[in-house]
């Protein structure tokens, strides 16, 4: 509301002594009124006593014994500290330090009750009524308090209530700690566009309970009957930590009503009691395909990165820059953020900066393919785990573009992985990626060659040399769900390139979460594979993202399919057999071993690869890669079954002749 239209709009009684109380409360004032609420409880403990009959005598007595309780409770409140509480946001942490203080005082009142003579029975307070006065005194501090909010409050939805807007109906899924908060606010912000008419909740002992006001109407299977019934605008979900199938069940059920349902953000900042209503927002595909919270050995973490120098390579990007978040709170000794992209590195450098201000942080413009600088870098500031996330992901454009995917993914690779071990450092990390596995593309082959010459390196220097594997991550750069966000922007289509593509998708910060957790697992050498959880048919995300965006698949958007791109998969794997995957302490957590490639056979065709690289050879730098995965292939113990594929610049397939395993 613009201030000339509220300086024009008539005060209400509640806002006048609002303004009244600002103008005239102090800390004087709060003790004027402590003093008279614990004077007027103490003189009305005497009449309940004694039924409102006091004669002279405990008349008397009482004038004595009021300077002394008085003195004693007043004291307590003091050095409790209970004035440096502001009172309109008392609450019940407040309200347990008012107990405490009336406590403090009841003790040594009843301590001089049983120690004092006869002779001073004019200052021996009876037993029941200090208890009585206890009681009161502590409601009648309390209350005064609980007052000022209640005004408070009531005057901040009278200031910004806009009785103009039109209030959405809703239903909020989740009665529990976090649905309570999430109403508490709701109710407690008079500009709020939400009207709430009831909860749901599939707890039937919670059935037909009042929540400030609101009732608990049903469980969700009853969704569509109340939402007719009560005429509802939205659902909001209010579970802490909703599992993705929670939350799929109740937007298919408002999918069939139709009823827009939306999702309250930041839940375990609602927990917190820090959540603002204004950020309630649509329910995202990520929240469809958001899986379990992550349990991680912080303790071994800890002991992993605490007193270390880390570098994080590639720390601009979406996985480097979640590593380096992770990181930066477990406590090492400096972090070193390696990137090229000036600007990507900037942001990470000044979040990582105030998420942490005591961490020495280096933010490092540099090429992880560029020896000279490394080797600067590495005698600078000597990494004892270096991070290597910097990498060539982008399958199609890595296919156009085979001599930088190699110079990046392998050739950048063996330049760190040499100086990790030249200089000592204790534990080298390649992050991988679920093309590796008997890859069709130049990317998932350049990893798959990388991972081969980080085990080579294991073997050939005390640093522990590790692969972490993994397939997509939700909100990366250049990942599906961003591009079907814009062509659903766009009004369509959105295009996918077969019917049947299939895909994992685990979160960034789970990822990295896992990717730290399995690097302190490593003793050399093994590649680790991390849990994906099920797979998602990329067709029915895309359905999903345009249902969530209140549209219908075939009617307002088209869905088009485009033909599988050089060198994708329709399905992706994580390992094959022959690496002999195993379960780790961790649940989401395996372990492999290749079968290892020669040291020679590893040398040879890195240097091969670095001279087709500079000759810009493409069909030679294909050949290449083939070869260096054929030999490792046949290396395992099950070579019989492999398929070792090269791709053509055309994108065709090209079959090594190893028979054929399925994909």
């Amino acid at each position: 509301m613009p201030e000339s239209a509220k300086a024009r709009r008539p005060r209400s009684g509640t806002e006048r002594v609002l303004d009244a109380w600002k103008g005239t409360i102090a800390r004087p004032l709060q003790y004027v009124l402590d003093v008279t609420i614990l004077a007027a409880a103490f003189v009305l403990a005497y009449l309940i006593r004694f039924e409102f009959h006091l004669d002279a005598t405990y008349g008397t007595w009482l004038l004595r014994q009021l300077p002394v309780v008085l003195l004693f409770q007043l004291s307590a409140l003091l050095l409790s500290g209970v004035h440096a509480f502001i009172w309109r946001y008392v609450g019940l942490s407040e309200g347990k330090v008012f107990l405490r203080a009336i406590v403090l005082a009841t003790i040594p009142l009843i301590a001089l009750r049983l120690a004092l003579p006869e002779s001073l029975q004019d200052f021996r307070i009876p037993l029941s009524v200090i208890l009585i006065d206890a009681v009161l005194a502590l409601g009648g501090v309390l209350s005064l308090r609980v007052l000022r909010r209640v005004l408070w409050e009531q005057g901040e939805r009278e200031t910004k209530r806009t009785p103009e807007i039109a209030r959405k109906r809703v239903l909020l899924v989740g009665a529990g700690r976090a649905g309570v908060l999430a109403l508490r606010e709701i109710q407690g912000r008079g500009e709020s566009e939400l009207d709430v008419r009831g909860f749901l909740d599939d707890d039937r002992g919670k059935l037909d309970s009042v929540i400030q006001g609101v009732r608990v109407l049903g469980s969700t299977t009853e969704l569509p009957g109340l939402a007719r019934r009560l005429a509802i605008d939205e659902v909001v979900i209010t579970i802490a930590r909703a599992p993705r199938q929670q939350i799929r069940k109740i937007v298919e059920i408002c999918e069939s009503i139709p009823l827009k349902v939306r999702i309250m953000p930041g839940i375990w900042e609602i927990l917190q009691g820090n959540v603002q209503v204004s950020e309630v927002r649509d329910v995202e595909i990520e929240d469809l395909l958001g899986r379990d919270p992550v349990k991680l050995d912080e303790e071994e973490l800890r002991r992993f990165l605490l007193g270390r120098t880390v570098m994080v390579t590639g720390a601009g990007g979406s996985i480097g820059s979640e590593l380096a978040r992770q990181v930066a709170r477990l406590g090492p000794r400096q972090l070193l953020l390696l990137e090229r992209a000036e600007f990507a590195l900037f942001d990470i450098d000044r979040e990582i900066r105030r998420q942490a201000p005591d961490l020495p942080v280096a933010a490092l413009v540099a090429d992880v393919g560029e020896r000279r600088r490394m080797e600067e870098i590495f005698g600078r500031f000597r990494p004892q785990i270096v991070v290597h996330a910097a990498a060539h992901k982008h399958v199609p454009l890595m296919e156009e573009n085979p001599t930088e995917a190699v110079r990046n993914n392998v050739l950048a690779t063996a330049t760190l992985g040499q100086l990790a071990g030249e200089s000592g450092v204790e534990v080298f990390i390649l992050i991988s990626t679920d093309k590796a596995v008997r890859p069709t593309s130049i990317m998932g082959a350049s990893k798959r060659v990388a991972e081969l010459v980080v085990q080579s390196f294991d073997r050939r220097w005390p640093t522990r040399f590790l692969a972490v594997r993994f397939g997509n991550v939700l909100g990366s750069t250049g990942s599906v769900i961003p591009i079907f966000r814009e062509q659903i922007r766009r009004g369509g289509p959105v295009t996918i390139t077969h019917p049947e593509m299939v895909r994992f998708f685990m979160t960034i910060p789970e990822a990295s979460q896992l990717v730290l957790q399995a690097s302190s697992m490593g003793r050399g050498g093994e590649i680790f594979v991390l849990d994906m959880g099920e797979p998602v048919r990329i067709v029915d995300l895309a359905r999903d993202m345009i249902h969530l965006s209140g549209l219908k698949p075939g009617e307002d958007i088209d869905i088009v399919y485009t033909g599988i791109r050089p060198g994708e998969k329709l399905y992706e794997e994580f390992a094959t057999q022959e690496e002999g995957v195993t379960q780790t302490a961790h649940p989401k957590i395996f372990q492999g071993r290749i079968v290892p490639v020669s040291a020679d056979v590893i040398s040879t065709g890195l240097e091969r690869l670095a001279r087709l690289v500079d000759a810009g050879d493409e069909n030679g730098i294909r050949d290449c890669l083939a070869n260096l995965i054929l030999d490792s292939q046949l290396k395992q113990p099950s070579a019989a079954g492999a398929r070792v594929v090269s791709m053509t610049p055309r994108g065709k397939e090209r079959d090594f002749g190893l028979g054929h395993a399925g994909e």
